[in-house]
């Protein structure tokens, strides 16, 4: 479950920074993004590209922007310095889902072990809320963006999100009921046996949930739809300063960094004026 005084202490960070930025001037922005998400979790084998394709879902995002370049409160340009010119701020909450299975040369065709069936009857699902801020650059000048100079703006950006995870996981393996719900239904004898060789390793299979921070970095590009509108694409990278976060935390060979993820976003933004 979400860590209620953590998320109470983003929140009051957020309105400090947002009464501290208030004094400078600045107007907002609001959004709205959606897109494909590759989860990259400890399901499959790690960087093989049908694992990938496969552990895919959807993500989708509310933005809010501090634009430093213009000030809604005199409805006036702001003073023209290389911070309120080349940055903004983004606050943003997202949620993302993800159907994860195992795929690869573990559960090829070809592989018909006790342990390979053990694998493809294990899927799981990874669900995250996340909530956070990211500082975004732009190399061009925003005040030239916003007075049609040109019609796209790429930026960078970077930042940190604080996540609650609540994943999920079954088993059919030598189920009488191929339909059974997701759920805590693992025992030594339909887990994969590598996972559990080791008495002292961990249990691998998590399904409780929790919360962790990330690092998000993206790279996009808006472009001018009209004097109060933009469209958006951006590309992001998220990796989560834990193992955790799709339930399941082996430490096979092919387990050596925690859970992330890439999620190619579609946008809208309004200015408010």
């Amino acid at each position: 479950m979400l860590n209620l005084k953590h998320l109470a202490l983003i929140f009051c960070l957020f309105f400090i920074c947002h009464f501290s930025f208030a004094q400078l001037g600045f107007s907002h922005e609001i959004g709205i993004v959606a897109g494909p998400v590759q989860f990259r979790s400890d399901f499959g084998v790690r960087e093989d590209s049908q694992t990938n394709f496969e552990n895919s879902g959807v993500g989708i995002g509310l933005l809010h922007y501090m634009n430093f370049a213009y000030s809604a409160d005199c409805n006036c340009y702001t003073t023209d310095t290389y911070f309120n010119d080349h940055f903004k701020v983004r606050n943003e909450i997202s949620w993302n889902r993800t159907n994860l299975e195992h795929a690869g040369e573990f559960v090829d065709p070809s592989k018909t072990s006790a342990d390979a069936n053990r694998l493809r009857a294990h899927t799981g699902v990874a669900q995250n809320l996340d909530i956070g801020t990211q500082l975004e650059w732009f190399p061009l000048s925003i005040r030239s963006f916003q007075s049609y100079g040109y019609k796209f703006a790429p930026y960078l950006s970077l930042g940190a999100h604080f996540t609650s995870y609540s994943p999920k996981a079954k088993t059919v393996y030598n189920s009488p009921d191929p339909t059974v719900a997701f759920g805590d239904v693992f025992d030594a004898g339909n887990i994969y046996s590598f996972w559990v060789d080791d008495p002292s390793a961990t249990y691998p299979i998590n399904t409780n949930g929790g919360t962790t921070w990330s690092v998000v970095s993206s790279i996009g590009v808006r472009y001018k739809l009209g004097p109060l509108s933009d469209l958006l694409l951006d590309f992001r990278g998220q990796y989560y300063f834990n193992d955790w976060v799709d339930g399941l935390n082996h430490k096979l060979e092919y387990n050596k960094h925690n859970d992330w993820l890439l999620w190619l976003n579609f946008g809208y933004i309004y200015y408010l004026d």
